[in-house]
């Protein structure tokens, strides 16, 4: 079997046990630099993958997030982000990682291997054409990942690849391709470390610019937020004094009318009349905070 780049041997690695912790760290720092820096060249095809994501979203769809070991982890980190930054339901994001709860507790690496349980994973979740599925694999030939792809094309859902080496199989039947061509890691195989950290800044940008898509952002600001605890409501209050103005007492005050939605908030602080025509409002800007302030004239 023909190894790939995520397989192969990084130029400073020999006699890395070898040398003084500091020096050691400093190789470590570089190759996590050098794999950061790959992303800009995804960056058309990580907008591309967003849009499909948003649109998605917006036609009643979800976006599904598959993946085995360590690239799963990071498909399923940024999954579990959304719906408290961006308050996007629960039951609109999917995650399928190879082995589900027993890998939370045990990485085993036989999960990886079974296509069956893809695809039994695959139905349970009930993937059909309305979905976005974003398949991971640092490889770009895990089996897990390659039969979730597979069934998701053949069900008619969009498919997003996410990969570390060119040529990746999992590239062949997806509507995005994301090539993230990271050297080859410092400890050789150890794709939690580099092509971990570039899925990680792929995946922070895709879902940011699908929030973006769907209104949930405004001059940088996560408008759609789930304020769930009492670091988040401190936000929101801050993040409604900021957009309208209004001290944040005032905006306290309105994001309790506004049963602690940021976008109502805003809208009444600019003068709507009260929570509902605020809602209306947003329902006709497609949930743009921005478009609805526009409306106000």
């Amino acid at each position: 079997m023909a190894a790939g780049r995520t397989e192969g041997r990084h130029e400073q690695a020999r006699g890395l046990d070898e040398r003084q912790p500091v020096d050691a760290l400093k190789v470590l720092a570089d190759g996590q630099k050098a794999a950061a820096a790959v992303v800009d060249a995804a960056l058309v095809d990580i907008a591309a993958a967003s849009r499909l994501a948003a649109d998605a979203l917006l036609s009643g769809g979800r976006l599904v997030y598959a993946g085995a070991g360590s690239s799963g982890l990071m498909a399923m980190a940024d999954a579990l982000e959304l719906p408290g930054t961006y308050g996007i339901p629960h039951d609109r994001i999917v995650i399928l990682l190879a082995g589900g709860a027993a890998s939370l507790v045990d990485l085993a690496g036989g999960y990886e291997d079974d296509r069956d349980l893809a695809v039994g994973d695959a139905v349970a979740a009930g993937i059909g054409p309305k979905d976005c599925v974003i398949s991971v694999s640092a490889s770009g030939s895990t089996p897990y990942a390659l039969a979730i792809a597979d069934y998701a094309k053949e069900k008619g859902a969009r498919v997003v690849a996410m990969a570390n080496n060119p040529g990746a199989a999992l590239f062949a039947d997806a509507d995005v391709a994301i090539l993230l061509q990271t050297p080859p890691e410092v400890i050789s195989g150890s794709t939690r470390m580099g092509a971990g950290t570039a899925q990680k800044i792929a995946f922070n940008m895709f879902s940011t610019l699908t929030g973006i898509h769907l209104g949930h952002v405004h001059d940088g600001h996560m408008v759609n937020l789930k304020a769930d605890n009492i670091k988040l409501k401190g936000r929101a209050c801050r993040i409604v004094s900021d957009i309208s103005g209004v001290g944040i007492d005032e905006a306290e005050r309105l994001l309790a009318r506004s049963e602690g939605s940021v976008k109502t908030a805003v809208l009444l602080a600019a003068g709507v009349e009260d929570a509902g025509a605020a809602k209306a409002a947003l329902d006709r800007s497609g949930q743009s905070l921005r478009r609805a302030l526009q409306t106000l004239g």
